[in-house]
């Protein structure tokens, strides 16, 4: 291996799949050379070298010298990586304008269309999805944020706390604004102070006494219409990881869930 594992693993990290790893590591190595002589040196089959390479040189990591044989030139890798970076940033600018663009077209009323008549037909329990993912999770959370219209009631540890303010305090204020009230018990209250400050002026947070209540997962009830279930404990696995439920069921969240919450904020006090 030309590369050690912690570099081949940065590098999947930024996107690049094995092909490209062990190619581009290899024409490091190499400095400039042809497709046949990296097929060999990086045990990529030679009836892929070709449209890995150019899929390399088409982000920024290769520059293909033409000729023949056509040869492939590496670059210092910082260069490299600043290339690709500035390509994803115009990418992401080109696809957000696309975005709105569809956004504030007549199309979108068409496709709200579509989803008006799916939603005739669809039943509570169709309106339930496992969430994988740190990041999924958060994403469901926002949404459920900017749909709130009456109250947000949330049970979460410090951990959970820390990420509700570094992810969704400005979805929380907009919330407050729009006249929602928002509830949030939490143990270890120590843990997250800086937080708990800052939240406090978008609703109220309380401790919850380990003597009161036992209870250390996590979940969201918005409107007792949908809510958010935590399945794994944040410190345990990665955040990749996490699991939890989504669901729209209005037993579920309003008859089980929201009773449940408001014994434990009743048994709870409050934290300034």
């Amino acid at each position: 291996m030309l590369a050690s594992t912690k570099v081949m693993d940065a590098l999947k990290g930024i996107g690049l799949n094995l092909y490209e790893r062990r190619l581009w590591v290899a024409l490091l190595a190499r400095g400039t050379s042809s497709a046949g002589e990296l097929s060999e040196i990086a045990n990529v089959p030679r009836s892929r070298v070709y449209d890995v390479l150019q899929g390399l040189a088409d982000k920024g990591f290769v520059v293909v010298q033409t000729g023949k044989p056509i040869r492939y030139v590496a670059m210092a890798p910082g260069e490299s990586l600043e290339r690709v970076k500035k390509k994803m940033e115009e990418e992401f600018r080109e696809t957000q304008e696309r975005i709105d663009d569809l956004k504030s077209s007549p199309l979108i009323k068409e496709l709200s269309e579509l989803f008006s008549s799916g939603m005739k037909v669809t039943t509570p329990e169709d309106m339930t999805g496992s969430l994988k993912g740190k990041y999924s999770f958060h994403q469901q959370l926002d949404t459920m944020f900017r749909d709130a219209n009456k109250h947000i009631n949330i049970i979460t540890t410090p951990e959970g706390l820390n990420d509700l303010y570094n992810t969704h305090y400005e979805a929380l204020k907009k919330a407050k604004e729009r006249g929602v009230k928002i509830k949030i018990a939490t143990s270890g209250t120590e843990k997250a102070s800086e937080a708990i400050k800052a939240i406090n002026g978008v609703g109220e947070v309380r401790h919850i006494d380990d003597k009161e209540a036992d209870v250390s997962g996590r979940f969201v009830v918005v409107d007792d219409k949908q809510l958010v279930l935590a399945l794994t404990d944040q410190k345990g696995v990665h955040s990749t990881q996490e699991m939890a439920i989504w669901s729209k069921s209005e037993h579920a969240a309003g008859d089980v869930l929201s009773p449940l919450f408001n014994m434990v904020w009743n048994r709870s006090k409050s934290v300034g």
